[in-house]
């Protein structure tokens, strides 16, 4: 028996694979989209937005945490090979995201720092061009604008001021978000997902441990209750459904769904984060959005369509070398 060299196609994520990472993806989106109107009510009572961070991160990270505990007893050296980029996740993904965005809404209107962050599915488009030296397709640029374009409209930034500093934390905010996708892209058997986001929000607490010790972060937490549904509840109601759902199944599923469909598409999907938390606001704070708002997400939604068809369209086929046993004829 010898054996040849020959070309076998790489497996691509088409048919029910790439619905079920859509639908993932969505509910990733519909989780993470909660946790603004649960946590606006805590930072309105008194809470210190250091307080309410680590305590969602840090439950978060406790619920996951036996994900990593069995990735690092299964595979012997796992922290060793994975632990620079559980260290990245958790420094841009996680830390970073919160406190760049945070940052950036206390110098200029909470539109205006959300519109710039959410500009990361466009940050990753370009980088992809930069580094492939490949425009992307028309059905990408025309998406990518649509979907910025509803953005606009959703986040309504009528009247905003802009900040330059306030500037730089949102584009860091965008481009810790974008490091979210890129990074989650990497996740696989090798990686597990659920490992990888477990090790990102331990990361996630320390980080904002130390910003919360070093008084870089004020800490406040006190006892109060806060009005839902017209309803008087305790503060850590909301807050332990921030921390052990919206927070949990967002990193969660959305580190499962990456891989599944791109980082570049789960990107885009995540836009619908936006719409969502409209939603939560107008059923839990009686916000309800503008009609201009709505015809925001029906362009977001377009805007994806539109992305998601390049990836259903032709592409040049992509081999990978294979040793394929061949057996002399008798």
């Amino acid at each position: 028996m010898t054996t040849s060299s020959v070309a076998l196609p790489r497996p691509t994520h088409h048919g029910s694979t790439a619905v079920t990472g859509l639908v993932i993806a969505v509910a990733s989106a519909l989780a993470f989209s909660s946790s603004g109107p649960f946590v606006k009510p805590l930072l309105d009572g008194g809470w210190s937005l250091g307080a309410v961070l680590v305590v969602r991160m840090g439950l978060a990270a406790l619920l996951l945490s036996p994900a990593l505990i069995r990735a690092v007893r299964r595979q012997p050296g796992f922290l060793r090979r994975h632990g620079l980029l559980i260290l990245a996740f958790g420094v841009t993904a996680v830390a970073g995201c919160q406190v760049f965005y945070f940052a950036a809404m206390q110098r200029m209107p909470v539109a205006v720092a959300l519109l710039i962050q959410y500009i990361a599915p466009v940050l990753l488009v370009i980088a992809v061009w930069a580094r492939t030296r490949r425009a992307p397709s028309k059905l990408v640029i025309v998406g990518s604008v649509v979907a910025m374009a509803g953005l606009v409209l959703v986040v309504d930034i009528s009247g905003a001021r802009f900040d330059l500093l306030g500037t730089l934390f949102a584009l860091c905010a965008a481009v810790c978000a974008a490091a979210y996708f890129v990074i989650a892209g990497r996740a696989g058997d090798d990686l597990p997902p659920l490992a990888l986001a477990a090790g990102g929000l331990l990361t996630g607490t320390a980080v904002m441990g130390v910003l919360i010790v070093t008084g870089v972060l004020p800490f406040a937490a006190p006892a109060i209750t806060v009005s839902m549904l017209g309803l008087e509840v305790p503060g850590i109601l909301p807050l332990l459904w921030v921390g052990g759902v919206a927070t949990t199944l967002g990193y969660a599923l959305g580190v499962i769904a990456v891989p599944l469909i791109g980082s570049r598409l789960a990107s885009f999907v995540g836009l619908s984060e936006v719409l969502f938390a409209l939603g939560f606001a107008w059923l839990l704070l009686g916000e309800a959005p503008a009609p201009v708002q709505f015809v925001g997400g029906a362009l977001i939604l377009a805007g994806v369509v539109l992305v998601r068809l390049d990836a259903d369209g032709p592409a040049e086929p992509r081999t990978e070398t294979a040793s394929v046993p061949v057996v002399p004829a008798p």
